[in-house]
């Protein structure tokens, strides 16, 4: 059974850990947490990270315990953020809660004795809790000075934006989840980011005050690109675990886009690789770096282990498509949604139905119907030089009509100017 600490440390995943945290490991089956923020239905890259924490802790042969903020969710956690955030109304959080379970039962084992995994969400002990009771039971416990103190508040207290009663109170009520967790579930560990260590710290003070109880924390650094730029976003906004958001295909090239120093940090951090085997991964890749062995091996685990074996076969069919040259078929067999996702961010022209169901000319379908080309002219002059295909195959005349017969899945046409400018033209 591997040691839990010290695998995050030489991945390089402990930044700060409470004393006697190990030693409370050490003596058996333990019971430890993280909390997720259910601000949308979906968990992204930046989730990634916690989540595998929890699947570490449970593999070293500790009881992983997931929450879902239903109630935080409600309020806002002023950690890190500079600005107050939108609040949630039920429906959308409770859509939102969904998801996020559906996410965390694909990596977490829940049928596996002593240490199976739990969901629990704070909305179930917080719903018929009043204020009043709340403020004396567990407000009188910490004191506004310690509150105050801590960074994430001393922040925003000093910004122009300020803080709400709202959000202030948020580190009392993580707290108070921390105690329940305790009390409840002999859930003596919590885990999380290092923004959230004063969050962490308040309910293990909150558990000494209010019980004369013992609880312990562990934190991880916030991953950073090797440049120093936010890791998980891209041009595009967040990189998501649903399928529906960021597609395996995208998914799988953030991480083979992945420079040479991420990708050695990302294989430690995001894989379950062991620490021989990185080394073996980091030196075969050194000796033959233009052949990216650390990104293709990143990417493919980690698509495989969030989308499956199929979509990671679709991800590299897709690559091969538009990198290679590579064949058509697979598009055959995708359904419009994944088809529009996998040429996102290529040019797409709709052009109407009936238009190419009694055939359009080629040079009206480039220059006029789309602006694949600036005129007929040079698209007459490209197709000439032999520079314009669709779907795979040379255009050889400039007088060449499409046709209901041409379109991929009755709807589709890839159009490619030279080797790598992509078009897509859909029919509707």
């Amino acid at each position: 059974m591997m040691n839990f600490v010290e695998d995050l440390r030489w991945r390089g995943l402990l930044h700060d850990i409470m004393p006697g945290t190990e030693e409370k490991l050490a003596e058996g089956v333990t019971a430890g947490y993280i909390g997720f923020d259910p601000t949308a239905d979906s968990l992204h890259v930046g989730s990634l990270l916690q989540i595998l924490t929890l699947v570490r802790f449970q593999k070293a042969g500790h009881k992983p315990f997931a929450l879902v903020g239903g109630a935080t969710g409600m309020v806002g956690d002023p950690s890190g953020k500079s600005a107050e955030r939108n609040l949630l109304s039920e429906d959308i959080l409770n859509h939102n809660l969904a998801g996020i379970k559906n996410q965390l039962e694909q990596f977490l084992d829940f049928d596996c004795g002593a240490n199976s995994a739990e969901i629990v969400n704070n909305y179930d002990w917080f719903k018929n809790f009043t204020f009043l009771d709340f403020i004396r039971d567990a407000g009188k416990h910490i004191t506004v000075n310690y509150m105050m103190a801590k960074d994430s508040v001393k922040k925003r207290l000093e910004s122009e934006v300020g803080m709400s009663f709202t959000e202030f109170s948020y580190q009392l009520v993580q707290g108070y989840d921390f105690y329940y967790l305790w009390k409840h579930k002999n859930c003596v560990l919590q885990m999380g980011g290092s923004d959230q260590w004063g969050n962490i710290v308040t309910g293990t003070e909150f558990i000494r005050r209010k019980d004369g109880g013992e609880a312990f924390a562990i934190t991880s650094p916030l991953i950073k690109k090797a440049d120093g730029t936010k890791f998980g976003k891209t041009e595009g906004g967040n990189i998501w675990l649903s399928a529906d958001k960021t597609s395996p295909y995208q998914f799988y090239q953030f991480w083979l886009n992945a420079s040479d120093a991420d990708a050695e940090n990302y294989i430690k951090i995001f894989t379950f690789f062991t620490q021989n085997e990185v080394e073996e991964l980091i030196n075969n890749h050194l000796e033959s770096p233009h052949l990216r062995l650390l990104q293709k091996t990143l990417a493919a685990d980690i698509t495989t282990r969030v989308h499956g074996q199929n979509a990671l076969e679709t991800a590299l069919k897709t690559t091969d498509f538009l990198f290679n040259n590579g064949s058509l078929d697979f598009l055959k067999q995708l359904s419009t949604h994944q088809v529009l996702q996998i040429f996102e961010g290529i040019p797409q022209f709709t052009i109407n139905k009936d238009e190419i169901e009694t055939g359009i000319e080629a040079l009206t379908l480039f220059a006029e119907r789309t602006k694949i080309f600036t005129s007929k002219g040079e698209s007459k002059k490209m197709i000439d030089g032999g520079g314009v295909t669709v779907n795979r195959e040379k255009v050889t005349l400039s007088s060449k009509i499409f046709s209901e017969l041409d379109l991929i899945n009755n709807q589709f046409l890839i159009v490619q100017k030279g080797k790598k400018n992509y078009f897509l033209v859909i029919a509707s």
